[in-house]
């Protein structure tokens, strides 16, 4: 990338710091995933446990990054970063050190906090360091590609840690690289902030985040308390009426966390509901797919992260076949075929048998992870192509709470369909066979037993058992793929709409758009004008 005259010094080495840090706050989205048996065998965590375990990193993620993109604003760009960095540093000591599962709930939702500084700070950072469109777009795009690489990757990383130390790997790992980031960064990372930044939504922030969590909670419990238990219907009505809440702030506030104003512009709107569509997909088969490829096809952890490698390579080679659509402005079409490529991918997964075995997986993640490149691509540049550039800490912010949510909802529903359908179909196939309940419960949703969820039970059933686990687990499965594909289908259809629509012009409306409040409302509603 060649340097513009007016360019910030080093700026090649500091987005290199940039993307070192985002590639670890995406591998700590994942890393766990193939550690979950490790992890199991040593705290016996129940499965809404485990699936609390691999997605509070993503809820608090999700849930809190709009308010930390403010604060990106306001505080430094650098120092919201190094802060994010000592932040997963330390709580990662939490889930390294842990005895309980509550312990490693809670360092996973502190290292979500962190990740939540960085994440918005990075991208802010690499739309300051280069103004020129087209290095814009470029940057952006490798930006979106390490960021999503970081996440699938993180399997194999994980897998190799438990193999050669422990699930509690996972966590020390994160301190090397929190050091080394945060020393580089202070070196080669310019600092940057907004010219007038706005007060922090703190209202918005615990509205939204409770609600969020209200919402993902009943999902993750329901296959063990029940659907329509009252807990779970609780916890759905109090998510409704806390978002519903958030929602009636937001417009009322004099400098809310999310100027809805924005989300009237198509290429925001279009851009982050692609993005969250697409991580609610993909990231939810990564959960499902790391337990299959150790449970049913009988892979130890490391090789089970190196058969998850064709996603993130096809999906770096997706982004970067983006770059000539967007240099045309065309990011309309690489999201319409990107969405519709994954969807193609979840028909495949969901054809999967007990006798399929690894080359159907292999043509999935081929399909998925380079259509999901496209998208990843294209949707960033979408809603950061539409946000000037001193408002780059919300377009960012914006940009990842929608993959975030996305990725913790992909998880918290894909688990919990696995581990509802996966009960059903064991209990129908060991209803007339000398089975202990606690057996079932223990390989409802895991197909790889510890010996101990197997003791109860006669050796010569023991076989018949394992074969049921494994195939309820790989029914359970491709329910969850045809409701990913469902999802993806209809954000395809609604892409194509999109993309066929003659665009629209409103320049010359009369009168003015609507009573606006407060700084950022009225920021919002200037860029809505000047964008349609």
């Amino acid at each position: 990338m060649s340097a513009a005259p007016d360019a910030p010094p080093h700026r090649g080495a500091a987005t290199v710091v940039l993307c070192l840090g985002l590639f670890v706050l995406g591998l700590d989205l994942t890393i766990l995933n193939v550690a979950i048996p490790d992890l199991q065998a040593d705290l016996s965590p129940p499965m809404a446990q485990v699936q609390w375990i691999v997605d509070g990193y993503a809820l608090v993620l999700g849930g809190t990054v709009l308010a930390a993109g403010a604060v990106t604003d306001r505080m430094g760009r650098r120092r919201a970063f190094v802060l994010g960095l000592a932040v997963c540093g330390a709580t990662s000591v939490l889930g390294a050190t842990a005895t309980d599962p509550g312990h490693v709930v809670a360092a996973r939702g502190g290292m979500g906090a962190g990740a939540a500084l960085i994440m918005p700070a990075t991208l802010s950072v690499i739309t300051h360091l280069y103004p020129e469109p087209a290095l814009r777009r470029r940057a952006i795009a490798i930006w979106a590609a390490v960021g999503s690489a970081g996440g699938l990757t993180g399997p194999v990383l994980g897998g190799w840690l438990v193999e050669h130390f422990s699930w509690r790997a996972g966590f020390w790992i994160n301190l090397p690289v929190a050091a080394v980031a945060i020393t580089l960064a202070f070196w080669l990372v310019p600092e940057s902030r907004a010219p007038n930044p706005d007060r922090i939504d703190l209202i918005g922030a615990a509205l939204s985040s409770l609600g969020l969590l209200a919402l993902v909670w009943g999902i993750i419990e329901a296959p063990t308390r029940g659907w329509a238990s009252p807990p779970v219907l609780a916890a759905f009505t109090g998510s409704l009426l806390l978002l519903t809440a958030f929602l009636g702030w937001q417009q009322r506030c004099r400098a809310p966390m999310l100027p809805l104003p924005l989300l009237r512009e198509s290429r925001i709107a279009a851009g982050a509901t692609a993005l969250a569509l697409m991580s609610f997909a993909l990231f939810g088969a990564l959960f499902v797919i790391t337990l299959y490829l150790q449970g049913v096809l009988g892979f130890t952890p490391w090789e089970a992260g190196l058969h998850t490698l064709p996603l993130p390579g096809a999906l770096g080679i997706g982004a970067l076949t983006a770059l000539p659509l967007l240099a045309r402005r065309d990011e309309r079409v690489a999201i319409a075929l990107g969405l519709a490529l994954v969807t193609v991918a979840f028909a495949v997964l969901a054809g999967t048998g007990t006798a399929s075995g690894y080359p159907r997986l292999a043509v999935f993640q081929l399909i998925a992870g380079f259509g999901a490149g496209l998208v990843a691509a294209a949707g960033t540049e979408s809603v950061m192509g539409a946000v000037p550039p001193d408002r780059a800490g919300l377009g960012s912010a914006i940009n990842d709470a929608t993959r975030q949510v996305g990725s913790s909802l992909g998880v918290a529903v894909q688990g919990s369909l696995l581990t509802t359908f996966s009960s059903s179909r064991l209990h129908a196939l060991t209803a007339h066979g000398n089975v202990p309940a606690e057996a079932v419960r223990a390989l409802t949703g895991n197909p790889s037993p510890t010996a101990s969820a197997i003791a109860g039970v006669p050796a010569a059933g023991r076989l018949e058992l394992l074969t049921a686990a494994r195939r309820s687990f790989v029914d359970a499965m491709a329910v969850t793929a045809t409701t990913a594909g469902a999802v993806t289908l209809a954000a395809t259809v609604g892409a194509a709409y999109w993309l066929l629509r003659p665009p629209t012009t409103r320049k010359h409306r009369s009168g003015p758009p609507g009573p606006v409040t407060g700084r950022r409302l009225a920021t919002a509603a200037r860029i809505v004008r000047e964008h349609e």
